[in-house]
């Protein structure tokens, strides 16, 4: 799972195990022939921008000594051509460029997330919702001057850069090897500034990261539940305050660090036109000595040179500071994806489902678990039956609905629906066969009617309806101001914990499946509520196979075979009376509750 890298070397590491060139470089490859044109788009503004000191040099050298005013309206107007046609390309490159870079950020960005859809439920239980997001918005938000300004400006201050040196050698070659003996000395400088302020960016991203999980998980509603009844509002706003301030310092330390460094670099480069103009002096002197419009010239070229030069390396600075925030994105895409569907799986139609489950020699174990969570587990549910899994906290109940559900494999032994290993099984299938309605209900924040179709979009008006009385909760659903089109609130707080279980309910009976999971799924009803609606569950469990996990014992009395489990194991199973008139772990437990 993923940690925080504050060391130095921790911080090495990960991005040499996660980030190369190559690797950057594919996320641009599917739009190699766009960036083409846009590089060549560049080279040609360059060239043309080029054309400028060349046309001073003749303007200074030759119009305006010999006063031939025709040809200094020559060369001016094509100066003032050379700078509008650049002009124009140069918006055209701009928008192209956004429109490469966002569909770059696009194509990352979904494919992060579907990543992510695919990964076990351990990832998730092992990971703070607020690091998924910030990794999601805020790191690949980062990339964004990367793969739209900074690539853009790349290329054109790159092709600026290598035509004017070039123009530099043709115009004279000793002030060329005088002007272009700084490169050495700031490329390392502009190096060193940039590693130093890589790490930082890293540690800013996580502190970041702290500071979305801090936000998600004290200012949803349960957060501010628990803040208001214990009283501990004012210590998270301090817990916030001190993040933030870290976060503050981080950012700046990550913009200025080795600013010292940095300034020589512009004062060399602000320098060097006072530098080359006595080198020119020097060189008036000589045998060959170059003229008044050469010098003007190459200042002009100069000017030319130096701003693009300077922008390459801040480019190169800022561009190394992405690193880190590739290293955060692609640690998460490398996270090895545990539940697999195979290439051959094994698609079994909807009308030949008969919900038989078979748990053959079941184990699995948690990575930081003592002992195995269910071991050596083995039941065989006929279709239709229903059947209870009962034990103390602890016993591996949720473990093994997890198991059935495939949120995690098995480690040893299987799993079969209707005699089809679930690893076998084609997502699509096991979806279609099984329904769980868990012990803690999830609703987004939607309409109801949304909410419902979220198990079957095609479903009618009519099919909603129908799923909510079954469930015992249409009639509250109809009596509010705006029925079914009600907003459920984040996290469905517009409604009780035993209308969410109903909700939820409706939901997953909408998907009509002939295996049905409910894991501790009346744990939040009221007596009378939980009456109707084991009324409503029975009629809809004829032809339908029912597993309840539960720890309230009175639901699951008229259960066909109650199975005990703990630690890990089968320790009974049989009838209510049965297991009643044994005296063991279920009659204990019938007692205690």
């Amino acid at each position: 799972m993923t940690e925080d890298y504050n060391d130095h070397d921790d911080y090495d590491d990960l991005a040499a195990r996660h980030v190369s060139m190559r690797r950057v470089l594919v996320l641009f490859s599917p739009y190699r022939h766009q960036i083409a044109a846009v590089i060549g788009l560049m080279i040609f503004a360059s060239a043309i921008g080029l054309a400028g000191p060349f046309l001073l040099r003749a303007i200074i050298d030759v119009a305006l000594p010999q006063h031939n005013l025709g040809l200094l309206l020559w060369l001016a107007g094509g100066m003032i051509a050379a700078a509008l046609v650049s002009a124009g390309i140069g918006a055209a490159q701009v928008v192209m460029s956004a429109r490469i870079g966002q569909s770059i950020l696009h194509d990352l960005r979904v494919r992060l997330y579907a990543h992510l859809q695919t990964l076990s439920l351990r990832f998730f239980t092992g990971t703070r919702t607020g690091e998924v997001q910030s990794r999601i918005a805020g790191d690949i938000a980062g990339l964004q001057s990367l793969v739209t300004e900074t690539a853009n400006e790349l290329g054109r201050s790159l092709s600026a850069v290598v035509m004017t040196a070039v123009a530099i050698v043709i115009l004279d070659w000793r002030l060329a090897l005088f002007v272009l003996l700084i490169v050495p000395g700031t490329v390392l400088i502009s190096a060193r500034v940039a590693r130093l302020r890589e790490e930082l960016t890293f540690k800013q991203r996580a502190r970041a990261a702290d500071m979305s999980a801090a936000v998600q998980e004290t200012l949803s509603a349960s957060g501010i539940i628990l803040a208001r009844t214990m009283g501990r509002g004012p210590h998270l706003t301090q817990r916030f305050t001190r993040i933030s301030r870290d976060l503050s310092r981080l950012e700046v330390r990550s913009h200025t660090a080795g600013e010292w460094q940095w300034s020589l670099i512009g004062f060399a480069l602000a320098t060097l036109p006072a530098l080359t103009l006595l080198a020119g002096g020097f060189l008036l002197k000589t045998d060959n000595p170059a003229s008044i419009g050469t010098l003007v010239a190459m200042i002009a070229l100069q000017e030319q040179l130096l701003w693009p030069f300077e922008q390459l390396l801040e480019i190169g600075r800022d561009t190394r500071k992405t690193r880190a925030l590739f290293a955060r994105i692609f640690e998460y895409l490398d996270e090895p994806v545990e539940i697999t569907q195979r290439p051959d799986a094994v698609t079994i139609p909807r009308a030949d489902m008969r919900g038989e489950v078979q748990i053959d020699h079941a184990s699995f174990a948690y990575p930081d678990g003592s002992r195995p969570a269910v071991h050596d587990v083995s039941l065989t549910i006929a279709p239709g039956s229903h059947v209870a899994i009962v034990g103390p906290t602890g016993s591996g109940k949720t473990t093994l609905g997890y198991l059935l559900a495939r949120l995690y494999d098995v480690q040893g032994g299987a799993i079969r629906f209707d005699g089809v290993d679930l690893r076998d099984l084609s997502f699509e299938s096991l979806s279609q066969m099984l329904g769980v309605v868990s012990q803690e209900p999830y609703l987004l924040h939607a309409s109801v009617a949304e909410n419902l179709r979220f198990a079957r979009p095609d479903a009618t008006d009519a099919d909603l309806i129908a799923a909510a009385k079954v469930a015992q909760i249409h009639d509250h659903i109809a009596a509010l101001p705006a029925g079914y089109e009600t907003l459920v609130g984040e996290g469905g707080y517009r409604f009780s914990g035993g209308e969410k279980q109903r909700l939820a309910l409706a939901r997953t009976i909408l998907r009509d499946p002939p295996i049905l999971l409910l894991d501790e799924a009346t744990s939040a009803l009221d007596t009378r509520t939980e009456r109707a609606m084991s009324l409503a569950l029975e009629a809809m469990s004829r032809g339908r196979t029912v597993i309840t996990i539960a720890h309230r014992l009175s639901t699951v009395r008229h259960a066909d075979l109650i199975v005990v489990l703990q630690h890990g194991r089968v320790i009974e199973s049989g009838t209510h009376e049965g297991l009643l008139a044994k005296g063991g772990l279920y009659a204990a437990l019938l007692r205690d509750s």
